[in-house]
């Protein structure tokens, strides 16, 4: 089925297909495709839109009598090189639209190439909602569940959670209806286990939310941690190398009316500073490195407190337009307080003029390959601004995380292999049973997936 919406006011574009630079284009190996950040990109020699799930499974059944590697590719918001390969790339933009909806039970069906943005116009028009979501919602439905993309909030677990069943179809061209130890496989598999096309999702009443920002001294943030994360139903918070003081953000039901008049406000930071302003500093302290501490203390002073009502998904979501590279770490959430000023002391060191941002999990068992598996997590986000150097500041940030057996997201930058990964995961063993089963072969096996799973 076709795209339900257009394209989305709240979030920057995805993933593309160009020409590659010097490259002279033909047949179907003609375009490169690369991420939203622009840093990851590929040249496949066949491309896929499947409209239907019987052309899924013929495009991978073709692929895989070519000796392809096949991969899948969404929104094109993965920071690593999830989806890059020479081979086959399959795009899910032909697989989106609401299924079915059960407004007794909640349950709602969607295609799995579904942005996250049309799966919220959707629900709110059925007055349903996911009860959670992240801060970008260009993603699709199958990127951010099979790479376990979160929110915020102590109470509520990532995307994956919601997840109810979930049709793939495997390297065989089957078409199944994951359930049992497969679905708890399936729901975080980084695209290992096969092409995901439908996805039953649990859903709740659609809810406004009041968000209230502030800005807090750190030391305050970080003794009052476990108060201010459970003292709400989203809490989260950004602090910039050098600046003693932290940018936070609470989020709570409400049944007060929207306000549309706090747009105003809401405007001028998340258009105005987060984006305009902070692109500026960015790009202002990449010329010049050793203005960087009095830039990011700037910033910090320009943002201050503002409120607002609206629909909870207007809420969470918030543009994102300066382009960056990310990675981000699940700690335990009771180290928190210990692990970022270490981290602070690190992005100091590289001279950082991007924001690290600090969310709170529930733990959860719905996944075997969740990174909150067993354990209340707090996940430590870490970024480079386009253009500068990242390597060193993310691998001693991987460094510290290795002390605590912290988790990396599963669409984020990180070097761990499968000799780090299994010691981490409690039903990794589990995990890759299932791979064996489903992929025998490594249709979906690129080098990311060889690295990361063996």
């Amino acid at each position: 089925m076709g795209r339900s919406i257009g394209a989305s006011p709240a979030g920057p574009a995805s993933g593309r297909l160009e020409p590659p630079a010097g490259v002279a284009g033909h047949g179907e190996g003609a375009l490169m495709w690369r991420n939203w950040t622009g840093d990851q990109s590929c040249a496949p020699q066949h491309r896929a839109t499947p409209t239907s799930v019987d052309e899924v499974a013929t495009t991978v059944v073709a692929a895989a009598a070519r000796g392809d590697v096949v991969r899948v590719v969404g929104g094109g918001h993965a920071f690593g090189d999830n989806v890059l390969t020479n081979g086959t790339l399959i795009s899910l933009d032909g697989l989106t639209g609401l299924q079915h909806v059960d407004p007794a039970t909640g349950l709602v069906r969607i295609a799995a190439g579904t942005r996250l943005y049309e799966v919220n116009e959707l629900l709110d028009a059925h007055g349903l909602a996911l009860a959670n979501l992240g801060d970008i919602n260009v993603q699709s439905a199958a990127g951010a569940i099979s790479t376990a993309t979160h929110g915020t909030g102590a109470a509520f677990g990532n995307l994956a959670t919601f997840v109810e069943s979930m049709e793939v179809v495997t390297a065989a061209g089957d078409v199944l209806e994951l359930a049992g130890d497969d679905l708890r496989a399936g729901r975080v598999s980084v695209g290992a286990l096969g092409v995901v096309t439908a996805y039953t999702l649990r859903t709740v009443p659609a809810f406004r939310l009041r968000e209230k920002r502030d800005r807090m001294p750190l030391a305050t943030v970080l003794r009052d941690f476990d108060a201010l994360a459970d003292g709400s139903d989203h809490f989260e918070f950004f602090v910039f190398p050098y600046a003693d003081r932290a940018l936070t953000k609470q989020l709570e039901r409400t049944q007060d009316p929207a306000q549309p008049g706090s747009e105003r406000r809401a405007y001028f930071d998340e258009v105005i500073l987060e984006n305009k302003v902070l692109d500026l500093i960015c790009r202002t302290g990449r010329r010049f490195p050793s203005q960087i501490p009095r830039l990011n203390r700037l910033v910090t002073t320009v943002a201050g407190p503002s409120e607002k009502v609206n629909v909870g998904h207007r809420v969470f979501s918030s543009p994102r337009e300066v382009r960056f590279t990310e990675s981000e770490l699940a700690f335990p959430r009771e180290v928190l307080p210990e692990v970022l000023p270490r981290i602070l002391r690190v992005a100091e060191q590289h001279t950082v003029n991007f924001p690290i941002e600090v969310r709170v999990v529930a733990a959860d068992t719905e996944s075997m390959l969740s990174p909150s598996y067993g354990r209340p997590t707090a996940y430590v986000a870490v970024h480079a601004y386009q253009g500068m150097a990242w390597q060193e500041y993310f691998a001693a940030v991987q460094a510290i995380g290795a002390e605590y057996a912290a988790r990396p997201h599963w669409g984020k930058r990180h070097t761990l292999d499968a000799a780090a990964l299994s010691e981490r995961y409690p039903e990794w063993d589990a995990f890759q049973d299932v791979r064996r089963r489903l992929d025998p072969d490594g249709v979906f096996a690129n080098a990311h997936i060889r690295r990361i799973f063996g």
